[in-house]
């Protein structure tokens, strides 16, 4: 999953600050029925960290079955604080 791609598919632009605010709104509620949808663990995980950078993923307890998944999870979830840090 292409980041840009996954940009255009939800929000219609891959232009950040381009989206207007019911747009934004319109695509957070796209991800998370495609979310709740997809079987694919990758597109899945893919999914969840796209709306966790837009403030909007689910819990991890209830976005991922398993304990590896949330642990790959709050790896993510610290590395983006790192990033946001530095």
């Amino acid at each position: 999953m292409d980041f840009d791609d996954q940009l255009r598919r939800y929000f219609g632009t891959d232009d950040l600050a381009t989206i207007a605010p019911t747009t934004l709104e319109t695509g957070i509620d796209r991800m998370r029925v495609d979310f709740g949808m997809e079987k694919d663990k990758g597109r899945r995980f893919a999914l969840w960290t796209l709306m966790y950078m837009f403030g909007a993923s689910p819990d991890l307890d209830v976005a991922f079955e398993n304990e590896d998944e949330r642990n790959t999870a709050r790896d993510f979830m610290d590395m983006m604080d790192k990033a946001a840090e530095g």
